[in-house]
């Protein structure tokens, strides 16, 4: 991610329910379960920075097997730095030191 000048982002850890199921163990007792353990991220980029992030994200987690995940983009309406007051794809900017925050 930070080779495609990703440089900060949101996680949650998250608990799924899907059609795969998980070995999971529990004092020692080992159950098949269909929650599922995962990582959920939050990325918000400017527009020209779309492909960039989607395809840093698929070469650091493509496996081949199931449980690579998936990747939703949808479109941010607004977006308003709080601090400056700046709004629209300049919030994503950071102007004080010529870093893109993509």
């Amino acid at each position: 991610m930070y080779e495609a000048g990703i440089e900060w982002f949101s996680y949650w850890d998250i608990t799924g329910l899907g059609k795969s199921k998980e070995d999971q163990v529990v004092r020692g007792q080992v159950f098949q379960s269909s929650y599922i353990q995962r990582r959920m991220l939050s990325i918000v980029v400017r527009d020209i920075n779309v492909d960039i992030t989607v395809n840093a994200i698929i070469r650091a987690a493509k496996t081949g097997e199931p449980g690579d995940g998936k990747i939703f983009v949808s479109d941010i309406e607004q977006t308003h730095r709080i601090r400056t007051g700046e709004t629209g794809p300049d919030a994503l900017f950071n102007h004080e030191n010529g870093i893109v925050e993509i």
